[in-house]
């Protein structure tokens, strides 16, 4: 028999039915959290089968989670159920693992409770990650080419490519710390795009390949400023490589 007084166990058994009685009304009057209505009757779309799943992805989010608030509100009910038959038996205010009485102060917080402090289930979050993630590391998964040495196109490029037209970050949110507009903010945005030397970007010949035309674009500041040019060559525009 549990330490429990008269009083303590009359106040947590009327604790406990207001709990079910609660429950069951809310279960009741919000019809299953809108679960008894079919995901078609509630979107008045016939079949979903001609959409993309984003047309209804807002509806879906919605229907998960009017499942996950029905399922934990059914399980408080199948809680506060089982600590009822518990009194009914005797047993309640006694941990079902270990036999000991359970502390008052413990049961007025959770009153459904059958387990001590010491004993009481814990849920574990699994370190375990679903083995596709192995594919995401490094970033673009397989896609990615640059530690292997590879200099063509891979999935880092086609990712530089989507995200030119534009993403939610801001120049704060960006792996370059001294970008300051939208347009260098995106992964290795300064990267040489088209060209491997720097001069290859505004070294320029025509048809013929004899006249030489000079870009004056940023590599070319960049490539001047670095003392790699010849700054008496910088003031013509065009040059004959005869």
């Amino acid at each position: 028999m549990n330490s429990l007084s008269k009083s303590q166990r009359d106040l947590l058994r009327s604790r406990l039915t207001d709990d079910q009685a609660d429950i069951e009304s809310r279960l009741e009057q919000n019809e299953h959290d809108g679960l008894s209505e079919a995901l078609r009757d509630s979107t008045g779309e016939l079949s979903p089968i001609d959409n993309h799943p984003g047309d209804v992805a807002s509806e879906l989010y919605e229907r998960e989670k009017d499942i996950a608030l029905l399922e934990q509100e059914e399980l408080h009910l199948r809680r506060i159920e089982t600590a009822l038959d518990a009194m009914d038996k005797g047993s309640y205010g006694t941990c079902v693992a270990c036999g000991k009485d359970i502390p008052f102060e413990r049961l007025d917080a959770a009153p459904d409770t059958l387990y001590c402090i010491d004993h009481a289930p814990r849920n574990i979050v699994s370190d375990n990650r679903p083995v596709e993630e192995i594919f995401l590391k490094p970033p673009f998964g397989r896609s990615s080419l640059d530690e292997h040495e590879y200099n063509g196109f891979d999935g880092e490029d086609a990712w530089q490519i989507v995200e030119r037209f534009g993403n939610a970050d801001s120049p704060a949110m960006s792996e370059n710390r001294d970008v300051a507009d939208y347009d260098h903010i995106g992964i290795e945005a300064d990267e040489n795009d088209g060209f491997v030397e720097p001069l290859e970007s505004f070294v320029a010949t025509d048809i013929t390949g004899r006249h030489v035309t000079i870009v004056r674009n940023r590599e070319y500041e960049r490539y001047m400023h670095s003392n790699e040019g010849d700054f008496d060559l910088q003031y013509d525009d065009q040059y004959d490589e005869n």
